[in-house]
């Protein structure tokens, strides 16, 4: 993943050529966007890719938002009344609220979106059990009744995001991707010009009645001042910085450790981590397959893996973007101990040979998915792959295509039909800091849980401690006790830590800090 700036200005040809789309009229205002990844799926719901969750950040809008202090603020709610035994929760929407083809939200809209959002992901799955019924008694009244307390409701709603939609697309199973686009948010989605692996375009929703805080993190007032937004994929790097530098694109999304030195020499370009939280990296294995679905084997692989140092100097560059971690749950935050990673600190390729052969692995093929279009991804498996046939795993790689990818990690199928042992990948901070969101940690045994599937019971019922710790200081004593458990049963390898930059033209102003990008009360000069 070499370059250079020779590379880069080489490349200004052609990325002039990328960018021979229709000019913008002199009145409009279009910020252009080169986002890490192809949008391939639309569903927020049922794909956990960070471009999904972007493009649903840009349509949809939520019921509850966490604001700069990860506390639940209201959204698409004007107010929430709890009430004093805690087991109800009245919520009245904003007035004026309207979906894309002008119809009214409603709060029987609300239900649907809600019921197929705890479906699938891990925070609602463990709001679900706490919910007596979903009701709505008027189109502007939305109300939650739980069987018992739970005290992490209003921020389990301040979580769930870009998930609300028309009923009569929340209604579609959880389990299949929704192809409407039908929002509320601050843009539209222009589906007619939607051309996967080359352009994006959202357009700003002109009824769309932004609320009147200030804007912090993902809640208050989503001011739209740009008339459009436009992504445009390019998966050459150097074509990219190119464009950048020149002006032709506006805005890098997450660009590689290579080019942040080239792109900080540009006076013209601002380079800035948008949420300290940043990102972690993880090894994933599947746990409903031979080895891996022995702990043993698990093991083996965090013995190997122990030099984080290595996959993030390969994923991020210079040091000043990265640190080792030994946490699940992000260094340097609330819960972020690293207790019972004592023995994963260093490698120990004789103690992972032992582990793999007390697993009862026999040299059965093992397939690790990789893919090229998402630079961090090929490097974390580049390393890994080395390391995983240095204690005698037979390794086959299958490099494919980033939405080959996507659809890939979701199948529980034998190898011989199609399934897989193996991969790497990153999410934010912000997902993976709280037991609550960690998408890597839960271990329930019902299949329910993310890609890899790992199970064990004991450990989860550590988890579900945690979350109905009656306060701060019994969640801290409970944290202890399950990362151990955790770091025993290895349902993820940590990779290390990362708060790569955001690269945009010094012409654009307003960025809100948050761990993905947002581009309400974002302008140009």
């Amino acid at each position: 993943m070499k370059s250079s700036s020779r590379l880069v200005f080489a490349a200004s040809a052609l990325a002039a050529a990328a960018f021979s789309l229709s000019p913008a009229t002199a009145q409009e205002k279009v910020l252009k966007v080169v986002p890490h990844a192809d949008l391939k799926v639309l569903d927020p719901v049922n794909v956990t890719a960070a471009i999904t969750y972007i493009h649903g950040l840009m349509i949809y809008d939520s019921l509850m938002a966490l604001d700069a202090n990860l506390t639940p603020q209201p959204q698409m709610a004007q107010g929430v009344e709890v009430s004093a035994d805690k087991l109800t929760y009245t919520f009245t929407l904003r007035p004026g609220l309207k979906w894309h083809d002008g119809t009214p939200v409603t709060s029987a809209d609300l239900v649907p979106s809600l019921k197929r959002w705890m479906a699938r992901a891990p925070v609602g799955q463990k709001l679900s059990p706490s919910i007596a019924s979903l009701e709505a008694p008027n189109p502007n009244t939305f109300v939650i009744k739980l069987k018992e307390p739970y005290a992490l409701t209003l921020y389990s709603l301040g979580l769930a995001g870009p998930v609300f939609m028309p009923q009569k697309v929340a209604e579609t199973d959880p389990n299949t991707s929704i192809t409407s686009s039908v929002g509320s948010g601050p843009y539209k989605f222009v589906a007619s010009e939607w051309k996967p692996g080359a352009k994006v375009l959202y357009e700003k929703n002109k009824d769309y009645v932004p609320r009147s805080e200030a804007p912090s993190f993902f809640s208050g007032g989503k001011v739209v001042k740009l008339d459009k937004v436009e992504w445009t994929i390019l998966p050459d790097a150097n074509t990219t910085a190119a464009a950048l530098g020149r002006g032709e694109v506006d805005y890098w999304n997450n660009p590689p450790a290579d080019f942040v030195k080239i792109l900080s020499a540009n006076p013209e370009i601002t380079l800035q981590i948008l949420h300290p939280l940043g990102w972690i990296n993880i090894g994933r294995t599947n746990a409903l397959l031979p080895p891996f679905n022995n702990v043993k084997a698990r093991q083996a692989l965090a013995y190997a893996f122990a030099d984080q140092t290595e996959f993030m100097q390969a994923a991020y560059g210079d040091q000043r973007w990265w640190r080792t971690c030994g946490s699940y749950f992000v260094c340097g935050t609330a819960y972020g101990t690293e207790a019972g990673s004592e023995p994963y600190a260093k490698r120990d390729i004789a103690k992972a040979k032992q582990l793999l052969a007390e697993s009862g692995y026999k040299g059965e093929k093992i397939v690790v998915v990789n893919t090229k279009e998402i630079p961090v991804i090929y490097a974390l498996t580049s390393v890994a792959i080395p390391r995983m046939k240095e204690i005698g795993l037979n390794v086959e790689e299958q490099v494919v295509d980033w939405s080959g990818f996507i659809g890939r990690i979701q199948k529980k199928d034998p190898i011989d039909q199609g399934g897989w042992n193996f991969f790497t990948t990153n999410g934010t901070g912000m997902t993976f800091h709280h037991p609550l969101t960690n998408l890597g940690t839960p271990m329930q045994c019902d299949g329910k849980n993310w890609f890899g599937w790992p199970c064990d019971e004991a450990t989860e019922a550590l988890r579900t401690k945690f979350l109905n710790a009656p306060d701060d200081a019994s969640r801290k004593a409970a944290i202890e006790v399950y990362h151990r458990a955790l770091m025993e049963q290895q349902p993820a390898v940590n990779l290390g830590q990362a708060a790569s930059p955001e690269a945009w033209r010094k012409n654009v102003v307003g960025m809100v800090s948050t761990h993905l990008p947002v581009f309400w009360n974002v302008t140009k000069n």
